[in-house]
């Protein structure tokens, strides 16, 4: 064990992982430095997930294992289990030997020095503005990167505990955004992916100016002002907020990609209504009309929740058939699981989590089909991809492989683009590193990947 190497053991979504960054960031600033080794580490920390119950069960085990198989490591729970619950895993959970929350990560200091001064804490703050700082690590590979440009969400959706959690919408100011987007750019990355829990209401907390665009739409003309060659994709809108007025911008610059992250949740009118929001079956599918309209070539992703309280046959049903109407070219789904706190844990009529599981099946097979439809438009089509790994060439072998994703395949959640090139072209060859751009012809598809050759 080395008493400067620390571990992390990453959890949760996007957004958590920027957090893990800038912890990175912090540790390295205090003289640390990372291992993938956890036996080297003298120091573990788990950042956890806590917005589903699977998630939070996988963060506290990893814990737990982590403790008992280094017993010489400290080991910090961090990320939203720590913020939500530190008061009472202090007691319940012995293996953690501080707790640090995500509401101020500058806390990361003094939790190392009492740490390892013999003292076992909490670390918790009020939740306010947008934590930022150095990532001089980026957990991704190193051509893509996420940029949190608010945190916390005031859509209160009365299944999720996130702004129990992370609290109320913060906005971050628009020339960070900016200088943060050129600092890593100038690091050689290719792909910026904004995100945040609701982009769409990014600004609104900020003070009101007499322009009468959105602040989304104004900071992403801002953006369009930097000069480079990368992709912009936007994660996460919510349906309720979606403000049109960024489609002209988007449609404007090639940069800024047509892809769209909208959780849609249900297709049934009263379960959107009791899931506290504000749309219809029929709003939503307008929507999806609208930004094909202004956009044919866009790219839909979304999301369902099945199992929600009360929901029936007849109402999951009428998700299915939602999900056909709008034709996404990709979307997930989990089951419903009870958050302490919110609204929809005291429901009547809970569903049981046979039952949801299996709609979730159905919508996944459904999705499948759609998919495998949707991806067809792409066959015989010169695609940009981005190099994500490098499948080395054996001795003798004339034709080499990467893996990587087209513009319309988000980081992590949909498939990937697999491209041949010629192992004996020197021209091709030295395109060929990991986070670069290439262009390929696509030629195939298999299930929810693609396939091509480096043109």
């Amino acid at each position: 064990m080395n008493n400067q190497l620390f571990f992390l053991d990453q959890h949760g979504c996007a957004k958590n992982q920027v957090d893990g960054e800038l912890l990175i960031g912090r540790l390295v600033n205090l003289g640390w430095q990372r291992t993938e080794n956890p036996e080297e580490a003298a120091l573990i920390i788990v950042n956890s997930c806590g917005f589903i119950n699977s998630a939070k069960t996988e963060s506290l085990d990893s814990l737990i294992q982590a403790k008992n198989a280094y017993p010489n490591a400290k080991v910090v729970l961090a990320g939203c289990l720590a913020e939500r619950y530190a008061e009472e895993l202090m007691e319940s959970l012995p293996e953690a030997d501080a707790f640090l929350g995500n509401g101020d990560l500058s806390l990361l200091d003094q939790c190392i020095e009492n740490l390892f001064g013999g003292k076992r804490d909490a670390y918790i703050a009020p939740q306010k503005g947008v934590c930022c700082g150095d990532r001089p690590e980026l957990l991704n590979f190193s051509g893509s990167a996420y940029v949190k440009i608010t945190e916390g969400c005031n859509n209160c959706c009365s299944f999720c505990a996130i702004p129990l959690i992370r609290g109320s919408l913060r906005s971050r100011p628009e020339k960070e955004i900016i200088e943060e987007i050129k600092q890593l750019l100038s690091r050689g990355v290719k792909e910026i992916n904004l995100i945040g829990q609701d982009l769409a209401s990014y600004g609104k907390d900020l003070a009101e100016t007499e322009n009468t665009k959105s602040p989304l739409a104004v900071l992403l003309e801002e953006i369009t002002k930097i000069t480079g060659d990368f992709w912009l994709r936007l994660l996460y809108i919510h349906p309720d907020n979606f403000p049109a007025d960024i489609l002209p911008v988007i449609a404007g610059d090639s940069r800024i990609l047509p892809y769209f992250d909208v959780p849609f949740q249900s297709g049934d009118d009263q379960i959107i209504l009791q899931m506290n929001r504000h749309g219809s079956s029929a709003k939503y599918i307008e929507l999806v009309e609208n930004i094909r309209k202004v956009l044919p070539n866009a790219v839909l992703r979304t999301t369902f929740l099945c199992g929600f309280p009360g929901e029936s046959d007849k109402q999951f049903e009428n998700t299915r058939k939602f999900l056909s109407a709008i034709q996404p070219d990709w979307s997930g789904c989990f089951d419903y699981s009870p958050e302490e706190g919110t609204p929809a844990a005291e429901f009547d009529r809970q569903v049981p989590n046979r039952k949801a599981k299996k709609r979730c099946k159905i919508l996944q097979e459904t999705q499948e089909e759609i998919t495998s439809e949707r991806l067809q438009r792409h066959l015989n089509q010169k695609c940009q991809v981005i190099i994500e790994e490098i499948v080395p060439v054996k001795e003798g072998e004339e034709t080499g492989f990467v893996i990587g994703r087209s513009w319309f395949q988000a980081p992590e959640v949909d498939g990937a683009t697999v491209v041949q090139y010629d192992a004996t072209s020197p021209a091709q060859c030295e395109k060929i590193a990991v986070g670069a751009k290439i262009f390929a012809q696509i030629t195939g598809i298999r299930g929810v990947d693609i396939e091509g050759f480096m043109i």
